[in-house]
């Protein structure tokens, strides 16, 4: 008998909370599809999943969204082992992954749909973000401020479908997408070094 709980305990996975803790962070940075891609590339990501916050409207779809009229944006919210990755890390992909001198838009994507934000999710977050924040404006090399909103985390909505990982699963549109877009040239234009 002690042989069959032996065997038992061996094949029954742990629980997840003896496996380690998972924290959550969510950016905005434009495109939620270039958001996964940056931020799942990242070891101690567990998931990044393309979805809408900070808006009006319960449930939202991405036709509601795409109008702009439910004041949603487009995030990713990222789950990440912070044993394994740190907030502070997270913070640095995400500066270097969008345009911080520009307002309700990003590359050739206009609209507040696509407003890039940090939406933290308790105290020691905001704290992290705000410093993050001053050091990459004492790191930039361009002269245009930092106009990158750090906001307090609100309902996150997981958007449709086919718009998770679309990077992966549609790589010939997405290259198409980010190239016409000019999105690689136009970080490399602000940040340069960084961005490696």
């Amino acid at each position: 008998m002690r042989n069959l709980f032996l065997v038992l305990a061996f094949l029954i996975p742990a629980p997840l909370q003896a496996q380690g803790s998972v924290s959550t962070a969510t950016f905005a940075v434009g495109c939620f599809w270039c958001g996964e891609e940056a931020f799942e590339a990242v070891p101690g990501v567990i998931s990044a999943v393309s979805g809408y916050s900070d808006g009006r409207v319960r449930n939202p779809s991405y036709a509601m969204v795409s109008s702009g009229l439910t004041g949603h944006t487009e995030v990713v919210e990222v789950k990440f082992d912070p044993a394994k990755v740190s907030y502070e890390k997270l913070l640095d992909v995400f500066w270097v992954n969008h345009d911080p001198t520009v307002v309700d838009r990003q590359f050739c994507d206009g609209g507040s749909q696509y407003r890039p934000g940090i939406y933290w999710h308790d105290e020691e977050q905001k704290r992290l973000a705000e410093a993050s924040k001053e050091k990459y404006r004492k790191l930039k090399a361009f002269k245009q401020p930092l106009l990158t909103p750090i906001v307090k985390a609100s309902q996150f909505y997981a958007a449709e479908e086919y718009h998770q990982d679309y990077y992966k699963k549609n790589p010939a549109r997405y290259k198409f997408y980010v190239n016409g877009c000019g999105r690689y040239t136009r970080l490399d234009e602000l940040w340069g070094k960084l961005r490696k």
